[in-house]
């Protein structure tokens, strides 16, 4: 299985790409309201994300 350090920002999809902006942006968002809030839901996100992209780039598609 390929490590998420193997992908590359170019592995991914305009959409993903526009997806993982947002949710990185909303991660910040939260994490400046304190270390306590629950970022959970948007990692699982972006975790979805990097693994459609992954099986992409092994299918070679």
């Amino acid at each position: 299985m390929a490590k998420p350090d193997d992908l590359k920002f170019g592995d991914f999809t305009g959409f993903e790409k526009t997806r993982l902006v947002i949710l990185h942006a909303r991660m910040a968002k939260r994490g400046m309201a304190g270390q306590t809030v629950d970022l959970s839901d948007l990692q699982r996100r972006v975790e979805r994300i990097e693994k459609t992209a992954e099986r992409r780039k092994k299918t070679g598609k």
